[in-house]
C-alpha cells in the first residue's frame, strides 16, 4: 500500500478502535469515508501527482476505502451490542426493592358537589332528566316567558349559533320538554352545562347547573319551602337552615332568592358571609302560569314549582373557594386538596 494511503488506514483504524458509540463511530465515518473525508480528498488530488504515482496511489487508496467501509461495518455491530448491554444494565431491575405505591386519583370537586346533590334529590323521588346544549330560542326564552323584547336576555348574555339557535343559558328548557312530553306528576331535576358570555373570579364562559323542577295538583310554594330545607340540611349539616327573600324570574311567579345559613360562622357574620350570616345558593318559585299553557298544561288545575342552582356556587360555598376558575385549570396542587 502507498506510505501517504497507509498512514490514512493506520490513523483510522485507531480512531475505529476507541469509538465506543454509534455517534462516536459516525464521526470516525465522516471523517475518513465522508464527501470532506481523508481518503476522498486524496482520491481528489490525484491529478497534482506524477503521472506515474497516480494508478498507485489511486488504486491503494479505493482498496483502503472498502476496508475502511468494511472495518466500520463490523466496528458497528459492536458498538451497538455494547450500547445495547449498557441500557439493560442501566434499567436493570432490584426486585428486591419495595414497590411503588401508585398515586391515588380523586374525584373532581364538582363532580363530588354534583354526585352529592342527585344523591339527595333522587333519595326524594326525583327523577333525572337531559337535553341538548345546543337549544332554540324558543325553548331557551319564549316558552319560559321571556320574549324577544324582555330585559331578562340581557342579563343572559347569549351565544348565539343563529338567529334562532343558541348554546343554552340554563337548564330550564329541559322543563319545556319534559312537560312537553309527559304528563303530571313530574319530580325531575336537570344537571347540566351551560353557556353564558361572562369571566371573572365568580363566572365562567360555561358552568354546570342543576335545575329541579315538581307539577301535580296542590303544589304550593310550602312543598318548595320543605324541600329545600331537607336540601340545605343534607347538604350542608343538620344545623342548615334556609330563608326566602322576593325575587323576580320571568318563568316563576312568585318568585324568591334562596339563602342558607352560614355554615362557618353559624349566622354570626364571617368573611364568606360577608358579616351578613347568610349565603346565597339558588333561585326559585311557583312555575309562571304562562309556562304552564306553554307546554298544554291548565294552570287552572295543575300548579308547580321550580328552582336553580349552580354547582360551582354551591361548591365555593361548601369548599370556601374563592375563584371559580381554580375548578378548569386542572391544577394538580388544588384538585389533590379533595383526595
Amino acid at each position: 500500500m502507498h506510505p501517504r494511503v497507509d498512514a490514512i488506514v493506520r490513523e483510522a483504524r485507531e480512531a475505529l478502535a476507541a469509538a465506543r458509540t454509534g455517534a462516536d463511530l459516525e464521526q470516525v465515518r465522516v471523517r475518513y469515508l465522508g464527501r470532506q473525508g481523508e481518503l476522498t480528498r486524496l482520491l481528489r488530488s490525484l491529478g497534482s501527482l506524477p503521472a506515474a504515482e497516480r494508478p498507485l496511489v489511486g488504486a491503494a487508496a479505493n482498496e483502503a476505502k472498502r476496508e475502511l467501509e468494511a472495518a466500520v461495518d463490523a466496528r458497528r455491530a459492536d458498538t451497538t451490542a455494547e450500547e445495547r448491554r449498557r441500557e439493560r444494565a442501566g434499567a436493570r431491575l432490584d426486585l428486591t426493592l419495595p414497590g411503588r405505591r401508585p398515586a391515588a386519583g380523586s374525584l373532581h370537586p364538582l363532580t363530588r358537589v354534583h354526585d352529592e346533590i342527585v344523591s339527595i334529590f333522587a333519595g326524594l323521588g326525583f327523577s333525572i332528566a337531559e337535553g341538548p346544549e345546543i337549544e332554540s330560542d324558543w325553548f331557551n326564552f319564549e316558552a319560559l316567558n321571556i320574549p324577544p323584547e324582555h330585559p331578562a336576555r340581557d342579563m343572559q348574555d347569549t351565544f348565539y349559533l343563529t338567529e334562532s339557535l343558541l348554546l343554552r343559558t340554563h337548564t330550564s328548557p329541559v322543563q319545556i320538554h319534559y312537560m312537553k312530553a309527559e304528563r303530571p306528576p313530574i319530580r325531575i331535576i336537570v344537571p347540566g352545562r351551560v353557556y353564558r358570555r361572562d369571566a371573572d373570579i365568580t363566572h365562567s364562559p360555561m358552568f354546570h347547573q342543576v335545575e329541579g323542577l315538581a307539577v301535580d295538583r296542590n303544589v304550593t310554594m310550602a312543598d318548595l319551602k320543605g324541600t329545600l330545607e331537607l336540601f340545605a340540611r343534607e347538604m350542608f349539616g343538620p344545623r342548615s337552615k334556609i330563608r326566602f327573600r322576593p325575587s323576580f324570574f320571568p318563568f316563576t311567579e312568585p318568585s324568591a332568592e334562596v339563602d342558607v345559613l352560614c355554615f362557618l360562622c353559624g349566622g354570626d357574620g364571617c368573611r364568606v358571609c360577608k358579616q351578613s350570616g347568610w349565603l346565597e345558593i339558588l333561585g326559585s318559585g311557583m312555575v309562571h302560569p304562562q309556562v304552564l299553557r306553554n307546554v298544554g298544561y291548565d294552570p287552572e288545575e295543575m300548579t308547580g314549582w321550580a328552582f336553580g342552582m349552580g354547582i360551582e356556587r354551591v361548591a365555593m360555598l361548601k369548599y370556601g373557594i374563592d375563584d371559580i376558575r381554580l375548578f378548569f385549570e386542572n391544577d394538580v396542587r388544588f384538585l389533590r386538596q379533595f383526595a
